[in-house]
């Protein structure tokens, strides 16, 4: 019986950024250690620069979805194949405008109104 009973979302993507914000972490650390503001800025400057490539690499396939995945994907270097299409209930996806769980449009049918019926009071 494996160890992992569960998909825990380890991903090329995850990985990636959370090297590269640790990393930016330390660098503002030393800047507030230090009081250095070019050090803080360029800290946070990394960081930004982790949270994009992880969202890029997400969109290239190589995150996860939101949610549980088959046995057989559940490996670091499986790529998700339906990363194109955007995942259901996927902020990323939903921000790249891709699939995900958009509502559609509807206008109002052009005899109904807006504004909704006045109650008379009886009285």
């Amino acid at each position: 019986m494996s160890a992992h009973q569960y998909d825990e979302g380890h991903t090329v993507a995850g990985w990636t950024g959370f090297g590269i914000a640790t990393v930016g972490t330390a660098v503002l650390g030393l800047g507030v250690c230090t009081v250095s503001g070019v050090a803080m800025a360029g800290g946070l400057a990394i960081t930004a620069v982790g949270a994009l490539v992880t969202w890029a690499l997400h969109l290239a396939g190589w995150g996860k979805p939101p949610g549980r995945r088959p046995r057989e994907q559940w490996g670091m270097r499986v790529r998700d194949t339906s990363a194109r299409q955007g995942h259901a209930g996927c902020v990323g996806c939903r921000m790249a405008g891709r699939g995900g769980s958009r509502t559609p449009v509807v206008e109002p049918s052009a005899g109904a109104t807006a504004e909704p019926a006045a109650v008379e009071s009886v009285g």
